[in-house]
Parts: structure tokens; C-alpha cells; sequence
């Protein structure tokens, strides 16, 4: 018992140390994969070393190769960064060690996660009775709800997946924007439909509805269809135009799935909420609480409106020794069984924060973007790419070959860090603000070393 309170007592100091450390540290890793393996060490020990020990170890061997993923200064891959509730919260749930696939095995977890699933559902003008699972991440999001459209699209035309597999049965066609994420593809693979039929996108990246009308006419009547829409691109944050999108894929007879993996919670503020008007009408919708949410990592977010679509695509059916509940445990709305009680730091955010919070916490992500784009359109030769409606900036220093060199030379800088990418057929910086400890220093200090790398 004293080796774990020992332990716990150890980390506690280390995390606080690596938490204060963020307002100051280089936000790149100063250590190599090479130089924190040499100070794990690389034999396996004959026997046991104490908890605090190894905690020791731990924390002095990885701190020069972590990231400051947490710093308000991180604008990379829009991975966030965790709020204070959230991040206790997940201590606990860790303490708790509670397997949570079933209602009788965690009644704690199970009344969390329904509280939580219902908070979501009304922050984001979703359906009140959609079916709700927490899952790994946005990927699994978009497998998870994908798997429901499948088995139902193909249900509509008499193919029972569950029994029958996919050989033999209809082609089910799937249909996307030009710029949809790649997990998107990802997910179809995995889950046995194949490359998708990408339709035009606008200059941000927005589906084009006469496009997508125009390829959903040259699809056979009563073929098994799939739209995929987005709801924050990559690059310039734009949302699909979903009235007209989601009219012309339901005339179609189509399942409708939104990838909003940052994007969706647009809706959370009275600010933002016009860019997901109309998406309610979709299928299915996918986001990601460790992005626009600052809740920890392992927290994907799969919602259908359907709730039986989901609990059938997902269920195992009946087990032996699972003690199973009538209305459906959460083990029927994920692909897993043992899983983390994820559901606990959403509950604690939003008990947090609140509805207000949420939309200033959505709304300062905006207003620090576009304070980027005014200070990116300040610096000689540099060029905001995008119309900044939400929490991206893509800006580019000329040619290729310069956005590169000031890329490089903002990170071997360290005070931030942003992305390099390439969008429209150009090298871009993107910048992704997505962490609720990013302050108006933050961005200035940023700016200025985003000044310095475009003209050293």
C-alpha cells in the first residue's frame, strides 16, 4: 500500500513540474527517440524496483523527448489540449479502474455516460434520442457510424450483413468531397466498401451540391448509397453547405454521415452555429473530444440518429456471463468490449464549463485565428490562404520552397509550433488553435517568432 501511495505521490509531483514548465519550455522535444531509450535503458531487469522508483526513471528519461502538446503555443494536427477538470477526472478514472462495457458492471460509468451523451446531444442540436458511443478517437467515430450506414443502406435492399458478410451482396457506393480527411478512406477500408467517389470541392474545400447531385444521378435507383459531408476542413476550417447537400443525397435515398471531428461543436455557440445549419438532418455525425473539447486522449465521439442502427451494427448479441441490460449497455454502441470509462472527463467539462463556456471556449479558438490572419497578413510577403471562419489558418511566404524554410525555421525556433502542409497544390503553414490555455500572449509571442523565421 505505501509503494502505491509512494507512486501516485511521485507522478503527482512530476506532472505538476511538466505542467508549470509549459508557459517556458521549447514547445518542440529537445531528446531523440536514441537519447530517452538510452536513459530508459534497454535491458529488461532481473527483478523488481520500486514504484517510485520506475515513476522516477519514467519522468527523467521521457521529459527531453515530450512535446508541449499542452502549451497554449501548440497549433499542430488540432489535437487540443486538456482542461483541468477534464485531466483530474481522468486521474480518476485510472484510480477507479472500472471496466465499462456494462450497466451492471459500472452503474457509476453507465449514469455518467447517459448524462454525458445527453448533454452532448443538446449542446449540439442533435437528436434527443440519438444513439451516442464513446470510442477511441475520430477515426473509430467515423468506422463506428459507417458500419451502422452500411448494414442499414444494405438492410434496405433485403442483404443482411450480420449473417450473410459483404461477398455477394450489393456494392454499396459511397460518395465524398475532394477534400474529405483521409481517415474517411481509412474507415472504408476497415470496414470492406472500398476507395470512395470523390465530387468537386470550392477553392475552400467546401462539397460542390451540384456535383454531388449531378454523381448521385449517375447512380443507378435503388443502389446502396453513402454520402459522406464535412464539417471542418482541414485547412480553412469551411463547412459543407449541408441544406442543399443533405436535400439532393435524401432524394437520393442516401445515409447521410458528417465527419466533424473539430468542426461539430460549431453548434455549441450562438457565434459559430450558422456554419452547421441544417446538419441535424444528416444520419450520423462524428467528432472528437480530445480536439474542439480539451478532454483527454481516447475519447472519440460516434453519434446516429438511429438509435437500433447502431446498437445492431456494433452489438455482439447474446454472451453467456455478460450481465446484459434490456435498453443496451455501452459495449453495443462501440466496436469493444473492455474499454475506458470514457464518458468521465466529457462529463466533467461540460459540468465545468456549462453551455456558456462551451461557446466561449469554441469562440476564443475563433477570435485567436483570426488574430493569426491579421498578424499573418502584417508580415512582408506572407499570405493568408484561407477565409477564416473558424479555428484554421493556412498561410504561405511565396514559394514553396520559402514556406518550407519558414516552417523549419519557426520550429528550430521553439516558441511554437505549426504545421507544415499542402493544400490546393501550394506548401501552406497551418495553424490549428484548439487548446483552451492559449492567451492572446500566446499568439503575439507566436507572431512574433513567426516574424522572425519569414525574415531573418
Amino acid at each position: 500500500m505505501t509503494d502505491r501511495y509512494s507512486a501516485l505521490d511521485h507522478a503527482s509531483r512530476h506532472a505538476n513540474r511538466w505542467l508549470d514548465s509549459l508557459s517556458t519550455r521549447p514547445v518542440p522535444p529537445q531528446g531523440s527517440v536514441a537519447e530517452v531509450t538510452a536513459a530508459l535503458g534497454t535491458e529488461l531487469p532481473e527483478g523488481p524496483t520500486p514504484a517510485d522508483e520506475v515513476i522516477d526513471l519514467l519522468a527523467t528519461a521521457c521529459g527531453p523527448g515530450l512535446t508541449a502538446m499542452p502549451s497554449g503555443r501548440f497549433y499542430g494536427f488540432v489535437i487540443g489540449g486538456t482542461h483541468p477538470a477534464a485531466l483530474a477526472a481522468d486521474w480518476l478514472v485510472s484510480a477507479w479502474d472500472q471496466n465499462a462495457p456494462l450497466r451492471a458492471l459500472s452503474p457509476a460509468h453507465a449514469a455518467v455516460e447517459d448524462v454525458a451523451s445527453a448533454w452532448l446531444l443538446d449542446l449540439l442540436g442533435l437528436p434527443a434520442d440519438s444513439g451516442v458511443g464513446f470510442v477511441t478517437g475520430a477515426t473509430m467515430s467515423i468506422f463506428t457510424c459507417l458500419a451502422a450506414a452500411r448494414d442499414t443502406v444494405l438492410a434496405r435492399h433485403g442483404w443482411n450483413v450480420r449473417e450473410n458478410g459483404l461477398p455477394g451482396s450489393p456494392r454499396v457506393r459511397v460518395v465524398v468531397g475532394a477534400q474529405r480527411h483521409d481517415t474517411v478512406d481509412l474507415a472504408l477500408r476497415y470496414l470492406g466498401l472500398g476507395a470512395p467517389e470523390p465530387v468537386k470541392a470550392d477553392d475552400q474545400g467546401r462539397i460542390d451540391p451540384g456535383a454531388l447531385t449531378a454523381a448521385l444521378e449517375q447512380i443507378p435507383a435503388g443502389t446502396p448509397t453513402i454520402v459522406v459531408l464535412q464539417a471542418g476542413n482541414l485547412h480553412s476550417g469551411a463547412f459543407d453547405p449541408f441544406p442543399q447537400a443533405i436535400a439532393a443525397a435524401k432524394a437520393h435515398g442516401a445515409w447521410v454521415h458528417v465527419d466533424g471531428a473539430f468542426g461539430l461543436f460549431a453548434a455549441a455557440s450562438p457565434t459559430t452555429r450558422h456554419l452547421t445549419a441544417g446538419y441535424e438532418n444528416a444520419d450520423s455525425w462524428t467528432t472528437d473530444g480530445h480536439k474542439t473539447l480539451n478532454v483527454p486522449y481516447d475519447n472519440g465521439i460516434a453519434i446516429v440518429a438511429e438509435r437500433s442502427a447502431l446498437r445492431s451494427a456494433m452489438s455482439m448479441g447474446a454472451t453467456d456471463y455478460f450481465i446484459t441490460d434490456a435498453a443496451g449497455d455501452s459495449c453495443d454502441f462501440v466496436p469493444e468490449s473492455s474499454r475506458r470509462a470514457r464518458a468521465i472527463p466529457v462529463w466533467a467539462l461540460l459540468r465545468a464549463l456549462g453551455r456558456q463556456g462551451v461557446a466561449d471556449l469554441v469562440d476564443g479558438f475563433c477570435r485567436h485565428a483570426k488574430d493569426f490572419a491579421v498578424g499573418i497578413d502584417s508580415i512582408d510577403g506572407a499570405r493568408v490562404e484561407n477565409d477564416v471562419v473558424f479555428s484554421q489558418v493556412s498561410a504561405s511566404f511565396g514559394s514553396d520552397e520559402n514556406t518550407a524554410e519558414v516552417t523549419r525555421r519557426l520550429m528550430a525556433d521553439g516558441t511554437a509550433w505549426m504545421t507544415g502542409s499542402r493544400w490546393n497544390g501550394k506548401a501552406v503553414l497551418r495553424i490549428s488553435v484548439s487548446n483552451w490555455s492559449t492567451t492572446d500572449e500566446d499568439v503575439a509571442r507566436s507572431l512574433e517568432a513567426l516574424r522572425r523565421a519569414a525574415h531573418p
